[in-house]
């Protein structure tokens, strides 16, 4: 969120962030949508979607009503898709299947690849959106001039193989180290939404000791030693309690090693191939119940 708010007001565009709801999976209701629409019908908008999300690991569920506000008010839609390959149920849909002629699709190899930092991703638009596609061909050839070489050589292995065992191996361990989180942290000091892809969680800590979630997250380092990010970093109310939680301080290849394709993973498995997530979520809850 924070690089496209700066991309945006590079651009000299206005913003408008949308303070969704954890009973809606993180992500805005049409109605929501629309209220910001019918400020000024007449200016062109750009709905930016990003499931499965990043800070929430959540999906949207919402997609068919998005897609009719779209379709209503001529709505351009840019779905963030780069955590898709890591959807934990097999029946992720993009709202391109709703409305594929306004989305564009963005993804990338950073995520799926265990990657960070390889900075290789693309858009997927459709023809009659090709106006956009000739500004941002414009843009790029301004701004960079090719992705790295290392990067390009990393590119051709990572797509000209099929990578399906990698892939669900990866949303196995994920999975079940996500969901071990999600039922040791949720308690009535916790309030958290089950893991549905991705890497993160972003559990809302009901508490009125701390004056923003900033602070919050400073006082959780200083006490318990776990590193989360305050939910005011993505847009949301510096004032409410919530934080991105990252579950992936273990050796990933370890981890894949030491288990069989579509193994059922154990408590004992990450209890043995991952004991910082068991250590920080048991200092998490103590931390909570304290104060």
């Amino acid at each position: 969120m924070g690089f496209i708010c700066t991309q945006a007001i590079l651009g000299r565009n206005k913003i408008q962030i949308l303070q969704t709801k954890r009973e809606n999976n993180w992500f805005p209701t049409a109605a929501e949508i629309e209220k910001v629409i019918l400020k000024d019908k007449n200016k062109n908008y750009l709905l930016f979607l990003n499931s499965p999300n990043n800070p929430s690991g959540q999906i949207c569920e919402n997609l068919g009503e998005i897609s009719e506000i779209a379709n209503k008010y001529n709505l351009i839609i840019l779905s963030d898709e780069i955590y898709s390959e890591l959807t934990f149920e097999d029946s992720f849909k993009s709202i391109s299947n709703f409305c594929p002629e306004k989305t564009i699709i963005s993804t990338g190899l950073s995520k799926w690849c265990g990657a960070g930092g390889w900075r290789l991703g693309y858009f997927l638009i459709p023809d009659n959106l090709l106006d956009i596609k000739n500004m941002i061909n414009v843009l790029a050839s301004e701004t960079f001039s090719a992705v790295s070489a290392p990067i390009q050589y990393a590119a051709i292995k990572a797509y000209e193989n099929d990578h399906s065992n990698y892939i669900n191996k990866s949303k196995n361990i994920l999975s079940a180290v996500g969901n071990y989180v999600y039922e040791n942290l949720k308690s009535n000091k916790i309030l958290i939404n089950k893991p549905q892809g991705g890497f993160y969680l972003m559990p809302e800590f009901l508490n009125k000791k701390f004056k923003s979630s900033s602070e919050m997250c400073d006082s959780i380092l200083n006490d318990t030693g776990v590193a989360l990010l305050p939910g005011s970093d993505f847009g949301f109310d510096e004032t409410k309690m919530l934080a991105r939680l990252s579950f992936t301080d273990f050796d990933g290849q370890e981890f894949m090693n030491k288990i069989e394709d579509n193994q059922k993973i154990e408590n004992d498995h990450i209890a043995n191939l991952a004991p910082k997530i068991i250590e920080g979520v048991d200092k998490l809850k103590k931390w909570s119940e304290s104060i």
